[in-house]
């Protein structure tokens, strides 16, 4: 009777961890998109860059502040090890979906996106070794020919766009493996992943945005009518990235690599409709 009772309590914190990064999800994607065409601020590695930050203080806050967790201690050889790598694949992924936003609509992004649990299921196959029931092989073979079929009618195609969503599934697929191994090999929670993970994160991009981005952020803070209100709608969105980044690593301790982004062809419904 325990057991079941507990069971029931892991399948619902597990359902409840999805919902929260699906909510978080999709409210960020739109706001990263509104930011783009309505704030004309088209510099999507400065946007990462912003995020990164937000997740970075809020991480210090939640743990060193508040004190709402406790801080596990990481070695620096491991810190550089297996917590740099995973950084870099999240940094990857998040521009390569800000790049892609500037191109294809939030659907089309999304639609491509759920191509992330077969390119999941590929990569730890042929890295991991890991195996998988021929069932879950035959229930891919709809996805694939769906996001072909959607790609080749969609309206608003665009070369570029695609491509960047299509390799921000591998980046995806990646990052989740990663992210997935640190914190059940880890033992880490989501706060704690955040902590570290955001600072490296920010570091990796500081110095691309600056380069690429630097003189059409200046451009545009000297031109935008009201800069200083489209700052705090950004800096907002960068507080919302903070929640996601969390629920995200949330979401994968709870479950698992492959159940996080299956459950992420939910935000497709969502997404089509706004």
């Amino acid at each position: 009777m325990e057991e079941g009772v507990i069971c029931q309590w892991s399948v619902f914190r597990s359902l409840l961890a999805i919902l929260q990064w699906w909510a978080f999800n999709v409210t960020v994607i739109i706001i990263n998109k509104w930011i783009f065409q309505k704030l004309d601020f088209k510099f999507p590695l400065s946007v990462s860059c912003i995020h990164f930050i937000c997740s970075a203080i809020g991480g210090y806050v939640v743990i060193k502040v508040l004190k709402l967790k406790p801080l596990i201690t990481v070695d620096p050889e491991d810190r550089w090890r297996r917590i740099f790598p995973m950084s870099f694949v999240f940094c990857i992924n998040i521009v390569l979906g800000n790049v892609s936003l500037r191109y294809i609509p939030v659907s089309f992004m999304q639609t491509i996106k759920s191509f992330t649990p077969a390119t999941t299921v590929v990569l730890q196959w042929l890295v991991w070794r890991k195996y998988f029931d021929w069932r879950i092989w035959a229930s891919l073979i709809p996805i694939v020919g769906g996001i072909l079929l959607t790609s080749v009618t969609e309206l608003s195609f665009n070369a570029f766009g695609f491509c960047a969503a299509l390799l921000g599934c591998l980046a995806t697929s990646t990052k989740t493996i990663l992210a997935e191994s640190l914190l059940h090999g880890y033992k880490f929670d989501s706060i704690n992943t955040v902590y570290y993970m955001a600072p490296f994160a920010t570091m990796i991009l500081a110095i691309p945005a600056l380069l690429l981005e630097g003189n059409g952020v200046l451009e545009w803070l000297s031109t935008h009518p009201y800069p200083w209100s489209a700052l705090i709608i950004i800096f907002s969105s960068g507080v919302l990235a903070f929640c996601l980044n969390f629920s995200i690593f949330y979401v994968i301790h709870s479950t698992t690599a492959v159940t996080f982004n299956v459950a992420g062809n939910l935000k497709l419904v969502h997404s089509c409709i706004a």
